[in-house]
């Protein structure tokens, strides 16, 4: 469970911080403000790159803290700048590598039960939780920020998503 939440999200937590160093770059070779990228989204209704960044960190953080029996780690208000959402990705990484393995470990059959924004409580058991709603959620979101890095044309392959393997 440890290997399958903290050993899963911390290598692609600091893929996502490397995505975004790309987009930065990007900004400052063509001379414009990087965060104009992070108000970027592929559809009216989708969540802009900043919010994708953030969820990304949110299951991240949530997951192994409810695995663990933990509070999660309170991040501060999202805001539209890169220098705040390296700070998030870091804060997300030194919180889940904090939480005990063994704790992690022991809760595949414990009943965990996940918030979302509106309230609303949904029941999983801890391996339910992880492989079948907080991986996909994450990877969603990691793989939008990829895509809308992408479409504003940074240079970005498939290695940069998924780094050293």
């Amino acid at each position: 469970m440890y290997e399958a939440s903290v050993g899963l999200f911390v290598p692609h937590l600091r893929n996502l911080s490397g995505l975004l160093d790309k987009g930065v770059a990007y900004a400052e070779t063509r001379k414009f403000n990087p965060a104009i990228l992070l108000g970027m989204r592929l559809a009216p209704n989708m969540y802009d790159l900043a919010q994708q960044v953030g969820e990304a960190c949110r299951h991240a953080v949530v997951a192994p803290a409810l695995l663990a029996e933990r509070e999660p780690v309170a991040l501060p208000a999202l805001e539209h700048d890169m220098a705040g959402l390296q700070a998030r990705i870091a804060t997300s990484i030194d919180f889940i590598e904090s939480l005990p393995r063994a704790d992690i470990d022991a809760a595949a059959e414990r009943n965990v039960f996940f918030r979302l924004k509106n309230g609303t409580e949904l029941p999983f058991t801890g391996r339910a939780l992880l492989l079948s709603f907080s991986v996909p959620q994450f990877f969603f979101h990691v793989t939008t920020a990829y895509d809308l890095l992408r479409h504003a044309g940074v240079e970005l392959v498939k290695k940069d998503y998924l780094g050293r393997t």
